[in-house]
This record gives structure tokens, sequence and C-alpha cells, in this order.
């Protein structure tokens, strides 16, 4: 957390409030933060115009003028929030950016200190292991190739949609909710899902994301998300089996169960999301 859907609609916050600005100064008051860049990579972008902001997985991408961009990686508690310069900031304040028509400043705020940032030069996606590693985009995806990374998987099904080297931007709470929509056990061997199976998977990952973003995402109690305005999601209100164990399902009316899949913890349906045949010994 956050996921796909909120760093999207932390980016589309961001980008109308940053874009076309020139940055004064970028002040780290969190030194662990910045993992790659540097105190000089932050000094030149000193008198840079922010070109556009931008997600990619669960990242979001400050691109400047000559080619610099700031990487942030929100991880469990990231936020972005604007403020006026010189107003009180509080104790959870890693990064502050300031610009220079000082209509306000972009503060980096994060309780737990598990986000990074990295200060790249050149094309991002070439200066960054992490950005290169990640797999394609899932409302970007067509159904063959999205057929052809479940296949080549022999690992369960929910693992494989947690990993950003094949699916990136997908986290604990869309698996979940894409695994009931799809109706797939957590459990399942990836490679056994038969063509049917596959393209109700694509077809609920999709929808269910798209739906996430439109609501803006979702707002849980342990995390605090707000986008850049300050604004809560409300897809938390549309979960189905995440974060609901021991209630009713709302197809069945079984007891939703939660059980640790691959060290997550996994929400399903039992009645709804049969789990795989054992095979004879």
């Amino acid at each position: 957390m956050p996921e796909l859907p909120e760093v999207e609609t932390i980016a589309r916050s961001l980008a109308p409030r940053v874009a076309g600005r020139r940055i004064a100064g970028v002040e780290l008051l969190y030194r662990p933060l910045l993992r790659r860049g540097g105190r000089k990579g932050l000094e030149a972008l000193r008198g840079r115009r922010v070109v556009r902001v931008r997600r990619r997985g669960k990242m979001l991408l400050v691109e400047c003028e000559g080619g610099r961009t700031l990487v942030f990686h929100l991880k469990m508690t990231g936020q972005f929030l604007f403020a006026a310069e010189g107003s009180p900031r509080d104790k959870h304040i890693r990064l502050v950016v300031r610009f220079e028509d000082g209509r306000d400043e972009l503060r980096f705020r994060d309780v737990r200190k598990f986000g990074f940032l990295l200060c790249l030069e050149g094309e991002p996606e070439r200066a960054c292991a992490e950005l290169a590693a990640l797999g394609p985009e899932p409302l970007e995806v067509g159904l063959p190739g999205f057929a052809a990374i479940i296949k080549a998987r022999k690992g369960r099904v929910k693992s494989l949609l947690l990993d950003q080297r094949r699916i990136a931007g997908v986290g604990n709470i869309y698996a979940d909710e894409t695994l009931f929509g799809a109706r797939v056990h957590p459990e399942t061997p990836a490679s056994s899902l038969g063509p049917e199976a596959v393209e109700r998977l694509f077809r609920a990952m999709r929808r269910i994301l798209a739906a996430a973003v439109e609501a803006g995402g979702s707002t849980l109690a342990d995390s605090g998300y707000r986008d850049a305005d300050g604004n809560a999601g409300g897809f938390q209100f549309d979960h189905k089996v995440y974060g609901r164990a021991g209630e009713p399902c709302l197809v069945c009316g079984t007891p939703i169960r939660m059980k640790r899949v691959g060290g997550r913890s996994s929400h399903f349906c039992p009645r709804c999301q049969r789990p795989p045949r054992r095979r004879a010994p």
C-alpha cells in the first residue's frame, strides 16, 4: 500500500499543481530516504521546470527539464501534501520541494519511513534498475500477453500477481479482489489455469483496477492514504473480500477466510473460489 490505483490517483492530483513550475530547491530532512543521486543530484534540480508527473508500477516519477527525474516509492505510508512556505512541519515530513513562484511547497511525509527516493539523470527506465525490472502495466497488457505470463509460471497465482517483474502495480488488496472477481483460489498453480479462467482473471483485473482508479483508490485505517489534495479514496467500500475475514461473502453468504499465501495475507471465499485439487501421491 499504496498500489497502482492509489499511486495513479496521486500522480493525477500532483500533475496539474506542479507541472510547469520551476524548482527553487529541495530540502532533504531524512537522509536515508534518498537512495541514489546524493545531495548534488537534488541541488542540480534548482531552477529546472517540472515537465510531467507519471506513474510506473507502484512508483511515482516527477520528470524535470534536463533529463532529471525524482522517483518515489511510497511503500506503506508515503504521502504528498501541499503547504504554505514557512508553515509548521510535523515530525514525519521527510522531504520538501520549494518552487520559484512561492505559492506553496510540496512535502513528502512518511510515518513509518519505509519509502525511498531516487534522483536520476537520463532516461528513467534506463537509469533505474528498479524501473527496468518491472513487468507490463496491467491496464495496458493485452490478453495474449497476460496469458503468456500466467502460463509461464508454475507457482501460485496469488504470488504471480504480486510479482512486480511479471505484472507491475498490483498489490495485496487488488490481487485478492481480482482473484475473487475471477472465482480463482489464491493457491491455484498459475500454469494450471485453463483459457477461460485466464480470461476471467484478465478481465477481472482490468475491471477492478479501473474502478479503483475511478474511485480514487482505497483508504484503509492503517495506511492513512490521501491524494495530494488531501482527499481519501472510496474503493474500500467496494471491497468484496480484502479486510473482510469472518464476514459473509456478498455472493453466497459463506464467511470470508484469511490465510497466508507466499507470506502474504490472502482473503477469499472458500465456496466461490474452490481450492485447487490435490494430486494423488
